[in-house]
């Protein structure tokens, strides 16, 4: 994913942003990313994807999503079609689309 792909569709939260956010407002907790123009508040997709974001940032790592955009949002839409609390997302499939 490149920064300025969106994070949160939702929202149209980029990973840019949500980074640019980490370094200046320094989140406790990954929950706090929500006030980074409402990321997390909407479908709930992105939710695994912040908190990856947020743990890299919060170990000293650079932040980072290592899934294509395409495939990201297109795992989106199967996620909205289907809602089932088994399909949560894989952070970590980077090459499964």
């Amino acid at each position: 994913m490149k920064p300025d792909d969106d994070v949160c569709l939702c929202f149209h939260v980029s990973q840019r942003k949500v980074c640019a956010y980490l370094k200046r407002e320094q989140p406790k907790v990954a929950s706090q990313l929500t006030e980074c123009l409402g990321a997390g508040t909407g479908c709930g997709w992105c939710v695994p994807f912040l908190e990856q974001l947020h743990r890299q940032w919060a170990s000293g790592d650079e932040p980072g999503l290592l899934v294509p955009a395409a495939g990201y949002a297109a795992r989106r839409s199967d996620y909205k079609a289907s809602r089932k609390s088994d399909n949560t997302p894989d952070v970590d499939a980077s090459t499964n689309d």
